[in-house]
């Protein structure tokens, strides 16, 4: 049984770190071009939580992964995302439909969150060289 405590937001309103209050265990994201179910209906918002030493230990066991390496992260990742969309089922078989682009997000944010506590990324304005922080689990730039 797992449990999981929101943080309440911290006052910048990232609310993406430890303020005292309890340790967010969720983090809701966007995928760039979203997951095409059976009903063409494509779900773009999700969920995922950070993950266990039992998530990262279990994928090993999986006769896919000790086939292929490169499946480890096919399992993990459908391990720790709870939700995409209306799809409270994320198995190996719904990550291996998604774009590849969907693909490289996520792992990029299961390193961010789990192994930098946030989903923000330094980045830096090509045309006035003004640094500033994105937060990944919103939309793309631009985006509303």
């Amino acid at each position: 049984m797992r449990r999981t405590t929101a943080a309440a937001p911290s006052p910048a309103g990232h609310g993406d770190h430890d303020t005292g209050v309890g340790l967010r265990t969720e983090f809701p994201f966007r995928l760039p071009r979203g997951y095409v179910d059976e009903h063409g209906t494509v779900h773009r918002d999700g969920v995922m939580r950070l993950a266990t030493a039992r998530d990262e230990l279990v994928p090993l066991r999986d006769d896919r992964v000790r086939e292929n390496s490169a499946y480890l992260s096919v399992v993990l990742i459908s391990r720790v995302v709870t939700r995409i969309g209306t799809v409270d089922d994320v198995h190996p078989g719904v990550v291996e439909d998604l774009f590849a682009s969907d693909l490289a997000f996520l792992q990029d944010f299961y390193r961010r969150i789990n192994a930098e506590g946030h989903t923000r990324a330094a980045v830096t304005c090509p045309s006035c060289r003004e640094e500033f922080a994105v937060d990944l689990a919103g939309g793309r730039l631009g985006e509303s």
